[in-house]
């Protein structure tokens, strides 16, 4: 990974069109074109890509973060077999080594749901898988929760800067995941502010990260069932929990289950069913925990 991708990534730019750039003018020629107004972008974009990556790395430790660049070992290895993998994730804390599981749902949940979303990551975390999700409110932050609760492993993927958090009254629960051996990570670069177009591109870094995906509570529309969309292009399975058909939270994941996502009804039956989808994880806790800092 060359210092000009680093440069670049600082654009926060959609992935799609930063991709497109690249794809065209090579990763240099994208840089040029950014940074000397050829291409036509905001004055705070030029200004941010004309940083040397030498001040970059400076800011970056300053603010306790790392970089995982596409093929090294940090980075997941999932997500790096993928063709619209970012090139690379800045990072608090640590990527988990245990395989992950997607656990995601919408922010308007039911008690219900969010007790099931808790379980379902404490769970998870006792079984050895680490629990990957969005740290929204709703689904997301219950099965961090669980999930901290027992010591588990968990990433969080944000659709902002890692200095940026979203929502902020989760800034406890980003603390507590990286303290008990996660990491909280996003695509773009510190100080991006929380544009709602960034979370749907988000999501295929939720999924691409894990072996299955998990659908607690969700409507027909939202970040929920694009998440699993992304997972069904990626080959990665679904599980979704049935719910009343009557409530609109319930609604996304039935859909779900009728065309052909697998059911699941508590805590020990998810566990049960990745581990005959995937195998049982290896055992976690002899693994050390992060000491970095949020």
């Amino acid at each position: 990974m060359t210092d000009v991708v680093f440069q670049l990534a600082f654009a926060g730019l959609h992935p799609d069109r930063l991709r497109g750039l690249v794809e065209s003018y090579g990763a240099e020629g994208a840089l040029r074109r950014v940074s000397g107004g050829v291409i036509e972008v905001s004055p705070r974009i030029r200004e941010a890509v004309q940083r040397s990556a030498s001040q970059r790395a400076t800011e970056l430790a300053r603010l306790g973060i790392r970089v995982a660049r596409h093929g090294d070992g940090g980075y997941p290895p999932e997500l790096g077999e993928l063709p619209e993998a970012p090139p690379l994730l800045f990072v608090r804390g640590a990527i988990c080594p245990e395989p992950m599981v997607a656990v995601v749902g919408t922010r308007r949940c039911t008690a219900y749901g969010k007790e099931l979303a808790f379980g379902y990551g404490a769970a998870l975390a006792e079984a050895g898988w680490c629990v990957v999700s969005g740290l929204a409110r709703g689904i997301d932050g219950a099965a961090h929760r669980g999930v901290v609760s027992v010591g588990g492993r968990g990433v969080a993927v944000l659709g902002s800067g890692l200095d940026v958090m979203y929502p902020a009254e989760h800034g406890e629960l980003a603390r507590a995941l990286v303290a008990t051996g996660g990491a909280v990570v996003s695509e773009y670069p510190p100080g991006t502010p929380p544009e709602a177009w960034r979370f749907p591109t988000r999501n295929r870094i939720i999924s691409g990260m894990a072996l299955a995906v998990v659908v607690v509570e969700a409507g027909v529309k939202g970040g929920a069932l694009i998440t699993a969309g992304y997972a069904l292009s990626q080959g990665r399975p679904v599980f979704a929990v049935p719910g009343d058909v009557r409530r609109a939270t319930s609604e996304g994941c039935n859909l779900l289950i009728r065309d052909g996502a697998h059911p699941v009804l508590d805590p020990d039956d998810l566990v049960q069913e990745l581990s005959l989808v995937h195998g049982a994880p290896a055992n976690r806790s002899n693994r050390p925990a992060s000491s970095a800092v949020v």
